[in-house]
């Protein structure tokens, strides 16, 4: 990596706003190959130095990536005056500086999520164009057929005139309020109920459980996160064949 100033490298490290890492740096809290920095102004190179806050070294990460089970009741958001957003649910060790989630849920919606800095990474993963499905499951207020079925492969289309890309529905569990598993490639607005919606059906709860070939973690406990793998990112880009 460039040599950078020490206190923007610290504080896309998580270790505090500009001002608060000034402050570790004038108390003599940080040091590169062993020496106190105390100017924010020093540039480093934490790929090739060791830079250290407290004596501990930091491993530097240029962008964060990480899958979260989001819980029914937070919004989609980095911040927002007036509600528990997702991000108000990382972990400090884990959050950064302009971490967002990578697409929406909504509110009522649980299931996986992911949560970057990294704005490319989020771009390719949302573009239609890219092709990375997300499979969701739902739980409706009546049975779906083989009409609905192939309403959804057609590509519904919304009351204002929107029109949906095909889309995969198939009954996981049968009932008077099946079970179902939708696969999509976009992501409008509360897309996937409007889509039921659409065929005279309404959606009583819904979960994101798949990104691409990603799966959510079944360790994951709602409102729990952690840092996705080398492994996992490549997963998000690969193409899942339908069951």
């Amino acid at each position: 990596m460039a040599m950078q100033r020490i206190d923007k490298l610290l504080a896309s490290q998580g270790f505090g706003s500009r001002k608060e890492v000034g402050a570790l740096l004038r108390a003599g809290r940080v040091t590169v190959d062993g020496t106190a920095v105390r100017s924010g102004e020093t540039k480093a190179d934490a790929e090739r130095q060791t830079v250290a806050v407290d004596g501990k070294v930091i491993c530097y990460k240029e962008f964060i990536y990480l899958m979260m089970n989001k819980p029914a009741g937070v919004i989609s958001a980095s911040n927002d005056p007036k509600a528990e957003t997702v991000v108000d649910l990382v972990p400090p060790a884990l959050r950064r500086r302009g971490i967002f989630p990578a697409g929406r849920l909504d509110k009522d919606t649980t299931g996986l999520l992911i949560l970057t800095d990294d704005g490319d990474f989020a771009h390719r993963m949302l573009s239609p164009k890219k092709g990375v499905d997300k499979l969701y499951e739902a739980v409706l207020d009546g049975p779906v057929g083989q009409a609905e079925a192939e309403a959804f492969r057609r590509g519904i289309v919304f009351a204002d005139g929107t029109v949906c890309l095909p889309a995969g529905l198939c009954v996981l569990r049968e009932g008077e309020n099946p079970l179902v598993q939708v696969r999509i490639r976009e992501g409008k607005f509360h897309q996937v109920k409007k889509m039921f919606r659409a065929v005279g059906r309404t959606v009583l709860a819904l979960r994101r459980v798949q990104i691409g070939a990603l799966k959510l973690d079944p360790a994951l406990q709602e409102g729990e996160c952690r840092e996705l793998t080398e492994e996992e990112k490549k997963f998000v880009f690969e193409v899942q064949k339908a069951d």
